[in-house]
């Protein structure tokens, strides 16, 4: 007998019994759907026996961990009834799980010009199917070798060049009733709990829409309704096109090209494509002289401040005067702060923001006015008043950044015609393959990481802690007004993950097994393993990236 504290309360059972046996019985106190696990500090798939004495906690579909899980397995359901609706492609080579977008995957079918409403119908149809067939997700261990000759004979191509990377001998592949496939994370067991999921046709593909899954308001049981997010698709779009034209569209592609000896021209043309789009971006602003007032916003570690010094630089070129103005200047005294739903002072919300306050100035300084504009003391929480002074010229533009830039509310006394609004974000255009995609979270994290521990002392362990109350407040305050942007702009550098990867991993290392952040640092660890390290030699020292690793010329 194993005994096993679930709760803090101990429970006995044979060693052998499934965790899906346990979690069945323990599903009743649970408001979501259990999927997977933590079984003596680590993640485990609920298909795992148990083995000895040890601490189990479930996970569900509303924990960032399950909900991965769940769309992984939703992904491969797609995959397998693609065998039944295009019976002629047995493989699945053809299908393209593109980039997510809002609460779903973008997907392609690579051989086929359009997707109608009929066939999205019929597949899901299938799908459905399957998931009342109760069909085991079976996974089973089989060497690397093997693995990129069984992957060949798919023409699962993307595959294949990654695992020519792949140190490690063994890997684990994964059966669903003849569909075979190579995945990056943990899986549901059964069809049986894929059941909330919907297909759309959008644009040249379509959408694999998922619930929303957040702890506070979202539904796990229901599909999130899609808000249409065109803009950002279209800059995603552009970016995969970019990683296409390089021929560098996937995370093998990269370490092929870091072998070969190609890297330093695709780091030049990386970077000498970011500076050509924010010379045409300050050209758009600088022919405008009605804008006076550049708002932008975007979520942690899209390089937003090596981004406003390089388009501050590019505006003066073009005979303007840009002054930088950060809304946290704004913030109410510190004892004045709103309160959120834990108790704790919410630095995140508007409300923590003097907004009458920053409009009367704006309006002041649009009017030609003389203003005396406050800054902010993080270390007494108070805002303070040090001679910093500013009158707007003919050629003067404000270059406004925070959270909140992009919202309306912040700036209602402005009219629209003196405002331009810019979204930054960090939209990754590689695929680690054919049906995984890079997260765009994950690359934002990695890079806060990195620059946390640089410039803050903060631990690795710190950073995992504090991201998933950051990604709470990018979801509430700053994603809703992306699609409000005038412009988008993608910060992610193709080649940034490669050298990256020199500067995180040993901080990951250094998180002990026995530590809470460790499941995730070891998930970060195994994702950054696809990746050839790269040395940062050939990174110009204008570089976005150099935010982040260091040796900037420009902060």
């Amino acid at each position: 007998m194993a005994k096993v504290i679930i709760n803090g309360k101990e429970e006995f059972y044979d060693d052998g019994t499934l965790l899906t046996e346990i979690a069945a019985i323990h599903q009743p106190e649970h408001k979501d759907d259990i999927v997977l696990a933590l079984y003596k500090g680590g993640l485990a798939e609920l298909s795992k026996a148990v083995s000895g004495d040890g601490e189990l906690k479930f996970l569900t579909t509303a924990d960032k961990d399950g909900r991965r899980a769940y769309r992984r397995s939703v992904a491969f359901l797609l995959q397998r009834a693609l065998m039944d609706v295009y019976p002629a492609f047995p493989n699945n080579a053809y299908l393209r799980v593109e980039h997510s977008l809002a609460q779903g995957d973008f997907c392609t079918l690579d051989r086929f010009s359009d997707v109608t409403e009929e066939k999205l119908q019929e597949l899901k149809k299938v799908m459905l199917e399957l998931v009342e067939k109760d069909l085991p997700l079976k996974k089973y261990s089989i060497k690397t070798s093997q693995a990129r000759e069984m992957f060949h004979n798919f023409n699962m191509k993307d595959k294949e060049q990654l695992l020519k990377y792949r140190t490690s001998s063994n890997i684990n592949v994964y059966n669903l009733d003849g569909c075979i496939d190579y995945f990056y994370g943990y899986m549901v067991p059964s069809t049986k709990y894929l059941k909330y999921f919907d297909l759309m046709k959008f644009e040249h593909g379509f959408m694999l829409l998922f619930p929303n899954g957040d702890k506070l308001k979202g539904d796990t049981r229901k599909v999130a309704e899609f808000p249409n997010p065109i803009k950002l698709f279209n800059v995603q779009q552009q970016s995969s096109a970019f990683g296409r034209t390089m021929n560098v569209p996937t995370v093998g592609a990269l370490n092929e090209a870091i072998c070969t000896g190609r890297i330093k021209d695709i780091v030049l043309s990386q970077e000498a494509i970011m500076e050509n789009n924010i010379g045409d971006l300050a050209h758009k602003i600088a022919s405008n002289k009605d804008i006076k007032f550049v708002m932008m916003a975007g979520p942690s570690s899209s390089g937003k401040t090596t981004f406003s010094h390089k388009l501050s630089a590019h505006l003066r070129a073009l005979g303007c005067v840009p002054h930088p103005l950060p809304l946290d200047d704004f913030y109410l005294n510190r004892e004045q702060m709103p309160i959120d739903e834990y108790g704790e002072k919410d630095f995140e919300t508007i409300e923590g923001l003097d907004i009458p306050y920053f409009n009367e100035c704006m309006v002041k300084l649009l009017n030609g006015e003389r203003v005396l504009l406050p800054n902010f003391n993080f270390k007494t929480g108070k805002r303070e008043y040090n001679d910093h002074y500013m009158q707007l010229g003919q050629n003067d533009i404000l270059v406004i950044e925070g959270i909140h830039g992009l919202n309306d509310r912040m700036s209602a006394s402005l009219p629209a015609e003196c405002k331009y609004k810019i979204y930054l974000s960090a939209l990754t255009q590689l695929s680690i393959d054919e049906h995984n995609p890079l997260s765009t979270a994950d690359g934002r994290l990695i890079r806060r990481i990195v620059r946390d521990s640089r410039t803050r002392a903060t631990s690795a362990a710190e950073t995992i802690a504090m991201w998933d109350s950051v990604r709470r407040g990018e979801e509430k305050y700053i994603f809703p007004f992306q699609e409000s942007a005038d412009y988008i702009f993608n910060t992610a550098l193709i080649y940034e993950m490669a050298v990256l990867k020199l500067y995180v991993d040993p901080q990951l290392y250094a998180i002990e097994p026995d530590h809470p952040m460790y499941p995730e640092a070891k998930r970060l660890i195994k994702l950054l393993d696809y990746f050839l390290p790269m040395a940062p030699d050939v990174i110009p020292n204008n570089s976005l990236v150099r935010e982040f690793i260091g040796g900037s010329c420009i902060l």
